[in-house]
């Protein structure tokens, strides 16, 4: 749960009308009296994600169910009222996938926090949609096993909200992002019915894959209420490669190199010097800023096969123009430049409201890109951070704004639009991880050929046909 951003739109609403009342007794007769949220400074805490300047409103209620059958009992009292229902695990979203609407009842998942099963011969987990990822994959680590998908909100996000969004994180360049590793799902319908879709087999193609459909559908399609997950074993120790830049091109370029070399990186990223001055200025960790760019490579193949890995990457740094390449010896001093990469965010969100890119663009298109990236913000003179994915394209291009300054906002969300731009044009998109919720919808406008957005839209009313599950988000 996060407090409110002072930038944060909050919308003017007119009352609810003669419904409120029957709705809220509805409620309180269907659940635990401890699970019932009405109060204003309550409801305000859950009435958005972290994403600024995406508009929200104060829900009507929030309820924090424990069980399936709780945010079953739920669903049905607002679709008996046509009450709108706005899903929410942690509410770390960048997006604005998670806010309130006017009228509406916020499902708070963070009560339903039990990992339920590990099952050490099948390697999956089956975990209740408020589960943090890091606990996840601390209690995968004490059977022997690993939960790959790693966002850098791993410490407070959780598996509902990285499933709703279809998180990536650090090492999904070689292992994938959520829903490779969604095996099954739990959910409440638009219509009431509480179903579950998937396996827990190694295969299976009886029917249509709505697993798949349902991961990444930021709440649209129903609210998940339990998810079985594919665990792999644990892996071998990695070994980090550092390589300092002299311009976010020369960082892209070495991008290209390392792919080009037939290694897979088990994590390649990309930080400025903003970031790590932002970082160490508040953590004081001892980062070095003498870089304008630094990419962090790692690998994780055993032995000598890691060792060679580790060499080409290396190589691969210094053939691109890196000002200085070298295989880390001090696994503190790698730690915490993976740190810096995970605190950037909020280090830079101290500075004033940040307002957040998710593009993800072809590996050949990374340079490019980079590059587009700082002539918009010389053009909008704008801020602009940068970090990024480097490995699989998906770029966060960070915009940070002084606070109260109306004007600067204003050229962000300019600069921004006009990232969404340049992504599309070099063959990309406008969201590579964080969603489309409300800040993306004219980016996913812009990006889908309209055939294929009237899909979504049929997709979503089949399931959906009341219209009561998020409204507002993605498409309408």
């Amino acid at each position: 749960m996060t407090s409110p951003s002072p930038t944060a739109d909050r919308l003017t609403t007119s009352d609810p009308g003669p419904r409120t009342e029957p709705v809220l007794q509805a409620l309180a007769a269907a659940l635990p009296v401890e699970a019932l949220v009405t109060g204003d400074a309550a409801l305000e805490r859950y009435s958005h994600d972290e994403a600024e300047w995406a508009p929200y409103a104060l829900p009507l209620a929030v309820v924090r169910p424990r069980t399936a059958e709780q945010v079953q009992a739920v669903v049905r009292v607002c679709l008996e009222h046509g009450t709108p229902v706005v899903p929410r695990g942690g509410g770390t979203g960048l997006s604005g996938g998670a806010n309130a609407v006017p009228g509406c009842v916020v499902i708070s998942l963070e009560a339903m926090d039990a990992v339920l099963e590990i099952d050490l011969l099948e390697r999956y987990a089956v975990v209740q949609p408020g589960v943090i990822n890091d606990q996840l994959r601390a209690a995968a680590a004490e059977q022997g096993l690993w939960y790959p998908p790693d966002p850098a909100s791993a410490p407070w996000s959780t598996i509902g909200g990285n499933v709703a969004t279809n998180a990536g994180g650090v090492c999904c360049v070689k292992y994938g992002v959520t829903r490779d590793y969604v095996l099954g799902l739990q959910v409440v319908t638009g219509t009431g019915e509480l179903v579950r879709v998937g396996r827990r087999t190694a295969k299976g193609v009886t029917g249509y894959d709505l697993t798949a459909l349902l991961v990444g559908s930021e709440g649209t399609l129903g609210v998940v209420t339990e998810i079985t997950v594919r665990l792999r074993p644990a892996r071998p120790p990695e070994q980090t490669v550092v390589g300092f830049f002299s311009s976010l091109v020369a960082a892209g370029e070495a991008v290209g190199e390392v792919v080009r070399s037939g290694v897979t990186p088990s994590a390649l990223e990309l930080l400025d010097q903003q970031c790590l001055r932002a970082v160490d200025d508040w953590k004081q960790l001892g980062l070095s800023t003498d870089a304008a760019v630094i990419l962090l490579g790692r690998v994780d193949s055993p032995g000598a096969a890691g060792d060679a890995e580790a060499e080409t990457v290396r190589a691969c740094f210094a053939a691109a123009g890196a000002t200085w390449a070298a295989r880390s010896t001090d696994p503190d001093e790698a730690e915490a430049l993976f740190s810096a990469r995970r605190l950037a965010y909020p280090a830079l969100e101290r500075l004033g409201p940040v307002l957040t890119e998710d593009v993800c663009v072809p590996l050949r298109a990374v340079p490019t890109m980079l590059a587009r990236i700082e002539e918009v913000a010389a053009r909008h003179d704008v801020r602009i951070a940068n970090l990024a994915h480097a490995g699989d394209g998906n770029l966060h291009p960070l915009l940070v704004t002084p606070p109260g300054d109306d004007a600067a906002r204003a050229r962000a969300q300019a600069a921004f639009e006009e990232i969404h731009a340049a992504a599309i044009a070099l063959g990309g998109t406008v969201t590579g991880e964080h969603g489309v919720g409300l800040l993306k919808r004219g980016g996913l406008q812009a990006e889908t050929e309209p055939a294929v957005v009237a899909m979504y839209r049929a997709v979503r009313h089949a399931l959906d046909p009341h219209g009561i599950l998020n409204p507002g988000k993605v498409v309408e």
